[in-house]
């Protein structure tokens, strides 16, 4: 009896290093951090038109998304140094300042795991006037 306990305590460690199989997971490593470094326009009247933002800066990815006080906007990547996306007239129907930034998104890399985090710019800030 204590012969087949010791088999198939051998059989189940054997099989689990023959399949391959693994439980651990890489974690995602840290994103590329995209950076602002301009606006334009940099600012708009406030109760104005819909108007076409360009972001230019650094390190946008393919995928990279403008933010307009937090809230992702349907953006066109230019190239990795400029982004665009049409800003609606609702965005700027008061006056103050809104938070622009730019976001890579994390990025997933096989079964298991890898990849890559979310990274987001620093804010500038854009003048509804």
């Amino acid at each position: 009896m204590k012969t087949i306990r010791v088999f198939a305590l051998l059989m189940s460690v054997a099989m689990g290093m023959a399949c391959g199989y693994s439980s651990k997971t890489t974690p995602p490593s840290v994103g590329t951090k995209p950076a602002i470094s301009q606006l334009s326009p940099n600012s708009a009247a406030a109760g104005g038109p819909a108007f076409a933002l360009t972001v230019n800066g650094t390190s946008f990815n393919a995928n990279a998304v403008i933010n307009w006080n937090g809230a992702a906007q349907a953006t066109t990547h230019i190239s990795a140094n400029q982004l665009m996306a049409t800003i609606s007239a609702a965005n700027i129907q008061s006056s103050g300042t809104v938070s622009v930034t730019v976001t890579n998104p994390a990025q997933a890399r096989g079964m298991y795991g890898g990849g890559t985090q979310a990274a987001t710019s620093a804010a500038v800030d854009f003048n509804v006037n």
